[in-house]
């Protein structure tokens, strides 16, 4: 059963309970003064108005701190009213917020106990605020001190057959300094088991990146957005997940710009943008963004992008200098075999396939011919299929064929989500080998890093589950919500030795543990980090590859807590000794000289200290110097991408996992999906109404989805039904509760990261 009991008898999935619903109609428009209200509101309610009003003046400018949401750059003359967004504020008043849970409060609730509740629940109980220990058969956490904890770690690691027996996860939540700590930690100790948070979400864009263009990263910087004649938004959701994009767009708009959105939801973002720092957005109709919306049906971008191409192409041939063949004859190959994968797919098949109305396919034919400045974001709509890579090599095929790269206002935009994930893959923090990296660590570190792949996300949780993953740490994150195969998930963290989290509030991953379990609490983004009279700061790494300071100003919820450099630092130095090559407890004081360390063994990263400061600095990005060099004959590759292969049954369905208004990732905020017209309810089931109709349901019906693969059923209990404008075949619902019906071994090609867009289900109606 999906809610079967495990070793310590506690829920993994938690209630199944309904809540009081409301519908209505979808909201047409994002932010306005309703996004000021709600910013507000949760900021008024977790942390008072002084707290709150401190910590908003302060979010994402020059002097304060980044914001702890998603990693959208801030522009380089920041605003000195408000920098942030909905649900930057959100983020900021749920890490700050004032409640708190301590040792009295895991006396009082056993694990078993908190395992009953929802996501939303556990989140909102406050911040823990000391180490806490679960010891083997104990049903409750008790506290533990700082190094006692370090010590448990130690031995555990020290009674390792191997060091890869060890599994260092990292969230996207942390900074370069802890990353970077945390990196070399696993190094040393003879490990590279690193996975971490991009191997679940753009893992298939660093694949695609790296194999096309030469790097794993977006070209644009923010300004080339407020320039481009075309943006392309594909399969994400700017208004929920990434809001001060839409002022980008904005900008774009206001300069003569288009934008086109793919998706096979129509969200209300893109529909129209009230921007609550003009008049126009508070008392106005506010900006009408997207200009064309192309409904594509579930995984079907390929088909989409095929047609266009090949429409496109046939413009070419007849004169219209559509494509620059003068970008493409001097940086480029692949031209004439992509010709000739276009030219062996008919028309109509691919306009059958991708949903989309022919009427609308030309006019964005027509829109892109005469189009020379192109940028395409795209996020976890386009990398979390199996052809994920696939689908995004297409993508850049109309980037290389229009020569919308190297230059101002074009170039490719990934949308990371979490605030600093590029940063953490920057300062080290993978599981493939770098032998130049390796290198540079033997000469500036002193001790000589492991050759041997370590383990990504999939790989971790099958060592796991296999009992040769026996110590399993998470920088940061809500691993098992966060993990495809939800049951099998738990079952390989519960056949670990030992778990560590270290977290800033309870979730789920503390309940669900090994045998023996630590809490070990840490400072939020907001929180001043002071070591004697010294305010200490870290640095992040932007979606766009820029990278500046961040400097807490709240004080600290507890004075038990630590900072992530800070504890990693303490726990490398028990580990390893005063003797050893790093001198770890010296930079966990002082994080000049974690950034000292970086810039001799990351590449890219030069005098951080000072350049830092301010705006901050941009990473060198080679696609922005028309520098091919690493890629075959030192030039960028057009692709040829085969067509996904469904096979879809019958009676099944696809069914792509999404947010709400009210989360960001696995952290719930609260029950509102406002933008879709949800309240108070998060198991719901968004179904084209025909296919309502002709499966006999009506709406609020409840039903069962259920996955098969490899004659495996996942089944996740209880959902309402909800007629909604999605593709005919097509479904919806909320992540993390619909992670249980994803096989941890059914993922992207190449870069592994899980089909949480497109799973086939079957629905079964609760009796």
């Amino acid at each position: 059963m999906q809610n079967e009991n495990f070793r310590r008898k506690v829920s993994v999935i938690g209630s199944e309970d309904f809540s009081n619903i409301k519908i209505t109609e979808p909201v047409r428009y994002a932010a306005g003064k309703l996004g000021v209200k709600e910013a507000l509101r949760h900021g008024f309610k977790e942390m008072g108005i002084v707290r709150s009003m401190r910590a908003f003046l302060e979010l994402n400018q020059e002097d304060g701190f980044d914001c702890p949401s998603c990693a959208w750059p801030n522009p380089e003359k920041p605003s000195s009213i408000a920098e942030y967004c909905e649900n930057g504020a959100k983020a900021v008043a749920d890490e700050a917020t004032t409640d708190k849970i301590g040792r009295d409060f895991f006396k009082k609730y056993s694990v078993e106990e908190l395992s009953q509740l929802t996501e939303y629940q556990l989140n909102k109980f406050g911040r823990l605020t000391e180490p806490l220990v679960l010891r083997p058969g104990s049903m409750y956490y008790e506290p533990i001190s700082w190094q006692e904890s370090y010590e448990l770690i130690s031995e555990e690691l020290g009674r390792l057959k191997s060091p890869d027996d060890a599994i260092f996860y990292t969230s996207g939540r942390s900074s370069n300094e802890a990353a970077y700590l945390y990196g070399m930690f696993a190094r040393a100790l003879g490990t590279n088991n690193m996975p971490d948070c991009s191997n679940m979400c753009h893992e298939s864009s660093g694949v695609a990146l790296s194999e096309t263009l030469g790097i794993g990263k977006g070209s644009v910087k923010l300004e080339d957005l407020y320039g481009a004649d075309v943006v392309i938004v594909a399969g994400q959701n700017p208004g929920t997940n990434h809001p001060r994009m839409l002022s980008a767009l904005e900008k774009c708009k206001e300069n003569g710009g288009k934008v086109i959105s793919i998706n096979p939801l129509e969200e209300s973002g893109l529909i129209n943008f009230k921007n609550p720092q003009h008049v126009k957005g508070l008392i106005g109709g506010g900006e009408n963004l997207t200009d064309i919306h192309l409904q594509v049906r579930i995984n079907q971008d390929i088909a989409l992008m095929k047609l266009i191409l090949k429409r496109l192409a046939a413009l070419d041939e007849a004169g219209q200098k559509v494509f620059n063949h003068d970008f493409l004859g001097e940086y480029v190959d692949g031209y004439q075999e992509l010709l000739d994968d276009l030219a062996q797919y008919d028309e109509s098949s691919l306009l059958d396939l991708c949903g989309v109305g022919e009427a609308i396919i030309d006019e964005t034919v027509a829109l892109l011919a005469t189009s020379t400045n192109i940028v395409i974001c795209w996020a976890m709509g386009l990398t979390q299929h199996k052809n994920g890579v696939a689908t995004i090599c297409e993508y850049l095929n109309l980037l290389l064929l229009k020569g919308s790269l190297g230059k101002p206002n074009a170039g490719t935009c990934p949308v990371r989500g979490h605030s600093n994930v590029q940063g953490d893959r920057s300062v080290g923090i993978m599981h493939f080998v770098n032998p130049e990296l390796n290198e540079r660590i033997e000469k500036h570190l002193g001790f000589k890093a492991p050759e041997k792949e370590g383990l990504d996300v999939v790989g971790a949780i099958k060592a796991m589950h296999d009992e040769s993953g026996k110590v399993f740490i998470c920088l940061g994150g809500n691993f098992l919500m966060a993990a495809s195969d939800t049951l099998y998930t738990a079952e390989a963290m519960q056949n670990c030795e030992l778990t560590v989290q270290i977290s800033t509030k309870l979730n789920r991953s503390h309940l669900v543990t090994g045998k023996t379990a630590l809490i070990l609490p840490t400072f939020g983004r907001s929180e001043k980090d002071m070591k004697g009279d010294k305010l200490r700061y870290q640095t992040m790494e932007d979606s766009m590859g820029r990278v500046r300071q961040s400097r807490g100003l709240l004080k600290p919820t507890s004075e038990n807590i630590k900072s992530e450099p800070e504890l990693i630092a303490e726990l490398a130095h028990t580990h390893f000794g005063a003797g050893h090559s790093v001198n770890w407890k010296a930079m966990g004081e002082d994080y000049e000289l974690i950034r000292e360390s970086i810039d001799l063994v990351i590449k890219g990263f030069e005098n951080t200290k000072e350049r830092s400061k301010g705006i901050g600095y941009y990473l060198p990005n080679n696609v922005r110097d028309l520098d091919f060099s690493m890629l075959p004959n030192g030039r960028a590759q057009l692709t040829r991408n085969p067509l996904p292969e469904h096979d879809l049954k019958e009676e099944e369905l696809m069914l792509m996992t999404i947010r709400s208004h009210d989360q960001f990732n696995t952290t719930i905020y609260g029950m509102d999906d406002r933008y879709r017209g949800i309240y108070n309810e998060r198991r719901v089931l968004f179904m084209n109404a025909k296919d309502m109709e002709k499966r006999n349901l009506k709406k609020m019906d409840v039903v069962h989805i259920k996955s098969t693969y490899n004659g495996k059923v996942r089944t996740a209990h209880k959902f309402l039904v909800v007629p909604y404008n999605i593709p005919s075949g097509d479904l919806a619902a909320y992540y993390p509760e619909t992670n249980v019906l994803i096989p941890y071994d059914q993922y992207a090609d190449k870069s592994k990261t899980p089909i949480s867009k497109s799973i086939k289900v079957t629905l079964e109606k609760a009796m």
